[in-house]
């Protein structure tokens, strides 16, 4: 059995689902290196434009798997701190690698989205939430940090410093409606209308042109690092001035809406 689904249900788009709904798609080291893997293939599949990430099942992501998180060869001849330090590096590269592919990728958050889980929902580009959805950072109900794999960076960024450290600092649960009123996620749909939601944004982005999304994925993340307005309105306008003095996007638009048809973007 495949922990990690991959398919294309429309032209362009990308289907990739955790696949281990026993265990709520928890981040077992056999889930998260085949998902990482099929990540980076997609991101080289020209063929694609839009990705979508879920869960199968009633989770998202319950995050550290507490029953079994398996092994892997790189791990022989380690102590327990070496362990814990190449294994957190394999969950942080999939995150990385989620914000790093060309394509965009839409969380369909279907379920619970559990410490590790939180994280890999808030590393998405766009996220959509089924009313079943909640968000909890686990770590300090365990008695540990509720920061990992990057949330204490992303959620501030996302929803502001004040209710950031409000759920992450009491551990409690958000659940979808209030997730989508603190920006957590961008809409919250009827559980049977998740994926046909994530479709029809996906098919948006299809019909724009690809290199114009790409950059504006990695101008949108850079904006969130950006040390001042001036530096980043400088990475703005070169990357805006690339795509419209090497290709015919911009006059291709404006035929396209003088004679009534989609444009066809060639990049």
């Amino acid at each position: 059995m495949s922990f990690v689904k991959v398919e294309y249900p429309r032209d362009g788009v990308c289907l990739i689902t955790l696949n281990r709904p026993e265990r709520m798609n928890a981040m077992a080291f056999d889930v998260m290196v085949p998902f990482k893997e099929a990540l980076e293939e997609v991101s080289f599949n020209n063929e694609i434009r839009a990705v979508i990430v879920t869960g199968e099942g009633e989770g998202f992501c319950a995050g550290a798997d507490l029953e079994d998180p398996g092994w892997l060869d790189i791990f022989d001849g380690l102590t327990m701190p070496g362990i814990a330090r190449r294994a957190m590096k394999i969950l942080e590269d999939v995150v990385r690698t989620i914000q790093e592919m060309h394509q965009p990728v839409i969380g369909a958050i279907n379920g619970a989205a559990i410490g590790g889980g939180f994280c890999l929902a808030m590393s998405t580009d766009i996220r959509v939430a089924s009313e079943k959805a909640f968000f909890r950072p686990a770590g300090i109900n365990n008695g540990l940090t509720s920061g990992e794999l990057g949330l204490s960076y992303l959620l501030p960024r996302a929803i502001g410093t004040s209710r950031a450290f409000e759920i992450m600092l009491t551990g409690r649960d958000v659940d979808a409606a209030e997730a989508a009123n603190l920006g957590i996620v961008s809409r919250t749909v009827p559980q049977e209308d998740l994926l046909e939601e994530c479709y029809a944004m996906a098919d948006r982005i299809c019909g724009f042109s690809r290199l114009g999304v790409e950059l504006s994925k990695q101008m949108l993340w850079a904006g969130v690092d950006a040390g001042s307005l001036h530096t980043h309105m400088n990475h703005e306008s070169h990357a805006q001035l690339f795509v419209r003095m090497t290709t015919q996007n911009f006059e291709e638009a404006i035929r396209a809406r003088k004679e009534g048809r989609s444009p066809e973007y060639k990049d």
